[in-house]
């Protein structure tokens, strides 16, 4: 056998290599970021951001803001490299560091499509539920998320009620987000009640915060004050813009990033000018505007490749990264549907993103389909495969099984390929490799037809691990005070 210890400059890749950007072309786009947040700033709408960038050493005139880049530079520095995410139980589950990447559904979509009936209809907070479970069934979905604004609760509560659903229907870690700041105290009472109190939360969180500024260079008082509010409380938090080019960017790539990149490091300097270490996500939703419709294409490739290479800037600059794929334009289940969204899961899990979200979200992201999820489970799996890459040493290239059988022979037999096949090989659970009398005799179903069916069983039969009572009740008890306190608003806003 011969040795691999005698070897000078041996190199290995352990996964599959992906990059759109060079460490000098990260460089450049991300210094052409601080050098618009110098020279243009951005504009802010909450008194206290406002109050805590000048304390940071910013320019502050009126409502516009500009940053010195040795204040963007030393949040960069001081946010974490790497950030743990547990799950509900306090096990650690997601590694944002890296190249580590982890997939999941995305929030707030205007409709949802039925899995049971097909209707494309408003959510429901049992559809949150439902939202919950199938997220908590699925072995290649790492999170959840609620798959819809839930529009039969209090409207200024959706966003509690949803979390409320999620909470006690999946064990996994939750992304979530929020109307405003008292929503947020509440969301995080709830996860603090869950955890066994704040401190317990902070040390394990299984909850990361999300926040959505509105570009280009512009934050409301709702989103700054989000970021704000998370490091004051020492949680996680994503920030990020939805950028689209053309429209609220430039319609070069390069230029869009610009903007992606300095619409999300404000909500860092804010982040970290409350908190020095406090847990931060940079995002961006970048895709480009469809010209001839006007929306924002989720099945474009731009977006795939925009995304990819906001990764790349990310890790340059050490920041945890939240991308977006598994998403598609279609407006119902068809080969669109399937391409679009098997498509960008590959660039995006190849990118090394840390949260890759949107795995739920078709027609431009306007509707969630429990469905699409679950078909992208199956892809992710494929994608995961490719991301392991082949590993070679002497018992991988197996020269000696070759010896042994020789020419002609077959290698069904041997103890190798019983060692080895299943975990070599990537095994489907939802796409068919049966032959073709199989296929009929098993009642000819096409992938969609499997994908629904697969989607009820788990709706109907996959339970989570059950809370406690007691902490059942407390969670009751923080939304009936929030019921309460959104009426008496309601009422005196009618007075």
């Amino acid at each position: 056998m011969k040795s691999n210890y005698v070897r000078a400059n041996y190199q290995v890749n352990q996964t599959v290599n992906f990059r759109v950007l060079s460490n000098d072309q990260c460089q450049e786009v991300y210094y052409a970021a601080l050098e618009c947040l110098e020279r243009t700033g951005a504009d802010f709408y909450s008194n206290e951001a406002l109050e805590i960038y000048k304390k940071a050493g910013c320019w502050v005139d009126g409502n516009r803001v500009r940053f010195p880049s040795r204040v963007v530079e030393k949040a960069v520095r001081s946010a974490p490299t790497r950030i743990t995410i547990c799950d509900r139980n306090g096990n650690r589950s997601m590694f944002l560091e890296g190249r580590n990447t982890y997939w999941g559904p995305g929030p707030t979509n205007t409709y949802t499509l039925d899995p049971f009936t097909g209707e494309r209809r408003r959510p429901k907070k049992s559809d949150a539920v439902r939202a919950g479970i199938v997220c908590d069934a699925l072995p290649n979905i790492a999170y959840a998320m609620d798959n819809g604004t839930v529009m039969d609760v209090t409207p200024t509560l959706s966003d509690v009620h949803s979390f409320d659903a999620l909470v006690r229907n999946t064990t996994k870690p939750i992304i979530h987000w929020g109307f405003g700041i008292d929503q947020y105290n509440d969301i995080i009472e709830m996860a603090a009640a869950v955890a066994g109190g704040l401190d317990e939360l902070q040390k394990r969180p299984f909850i990361i915060l999300y926040s959505e500024s509105s570009p280009p260079l512009r934050h409301s008082a709702e989103a700054i004050d989000k970021a704000i509010f998370a490091a004051q409380k020492n949680v996680p938090v994503i920030y990020t813009p939805c950028t689209f080019a053309g429209g609220v960017a430039p319609a070069t790539m390069a230029g869009s990033l610009v903007i992606a990149i300095a619409d999300s490091l404000v909500g860092l300097v804010a982040n970290q000018a409350v908190r020095e270490g406090s847990p931060f996500i940079m995002g961006g939703l970048i895709s480009t505007m469809d010209m001839g419709s006007s929306i924002l294409a989720y099945g474009a490739p731009e977006l795939s490749l925009l995304s990819a290479a906001l990764t790349d800037i990310a890790v340059y600059i050490g920041l945890p990264m939240f991308s977006t794929g598994g998403c598609t334009d279609s407006k119902c289940i068809d080969a669109q549907w399937a391409a679009e969204s098997a498509f960008s899961n590959l660039i995006a899990g190849l990118s090394g993103a840390n949260i890759i979200h949107d795995c739920n979200y078709m027609e431009y992201g306007n509707c969630g389909s429990l469905e699409l999820l679950v078909a992208n489970n199956e892809t992710i799996g494929m994608v995961k495969r490719i991301m392991k890459g082949i590993k070679v040493d002497d018992y991988t290239l197996a020269v000696d099984v070759v010896d042994k059988v020789g020419p002609g022979g077959h290698f069904l037999g041997e103890q190798h390929t019983i060692d080895n096949f299943r975990k070599e090989t990537w095994w489907p659970s939802l796409i068919s490799r049966l032959r073709y009398d199989e296929w009929k005799m098993e009642g000819a179903q096409s992938f969609g037809d499997r994908v629904k069916q697969r989607t009820q069983d788990i709706i109907n039969n996959h339970r989570a691990e059950p809370l406690p009572n007691d902490v059942c009740e407390k969670l009751d008890a923080i939304i009936e005070r929030a019921e309460a306190r959104e009426a008496k608003l309601n009422k005196k806003d009618k007075k």
